[in-house]
């Protein structure tokens, strides 16, 4: 993939910052995270399966999915805080395999020239220890192959 995802982690603070642009509008790529079966084929690496339990991204609603491969099932959830179409998503996100240790998470949507956009997150954890951990577990490498099959699923959504 020609985007590829920026990761910046801050030594000594508890948070990620990244950024992924996208060849497509910001509101497309803004849809594609919070439609359930959108999200469901884009969301990690391709050897993981995802099945999606809930999902109401609505300000309040709440999400659950569960990841599986032939060595388990990898169960997420989280609730929207709140959301503007096509700008703005403010939510938690917490890998059930950590109870309590949930981030906050600030996605930040937009528009580039030429029908492009960009994607910026920013994601508080519990602690600096807490984010060492999501990250040792394969949190970034999963992340950027969830975007690049983000792209490609944006490419063949608008042929």
């Amino acid at each position: 993939m020609t985007n590829a995802l920026h990761v910046t982690l801050p030594d000594g603070a508890p948070y990620i910052d990244y950024v992924r642009e996208f060849d497509y509008p910001a509101l497309d790529v803004f849809r594609a995270l919070v439609t359930a079966d959108s999200y469901a084929r884009w969301v990690g690496p391709d050897h993981l399966d995802t099945r999606i339990e809930a999902f109401e991204a609505t300000p309040g609603g709440s999400y659950r999915f569960v990841q599986s491969d032939d060595d388990g099932e990898y169960a997420f959830r989280g609730v929207f805080h709140n959301i503007r179409p096509g700008e703005f998503i403010l939510q938690t996100f917490e890998y059930e395999g950590y109870p309590d240790q949930a981030s906050l998470d600030f996605l930040r949507f937009e528009d580039l020239p030429g029908g492009r956009s960009r994607l910026s997150g920013h994601s508080v954890y519990p602690s600096v220890q807490t984010r060492d951990s999501f990250v040792s577990s394969g949190m970034e490498s999963g992340m950027a192959a969830g975007y690049d099959k983000l792209e490609q699923l944006l490419a063949f959504s608008t042929a």
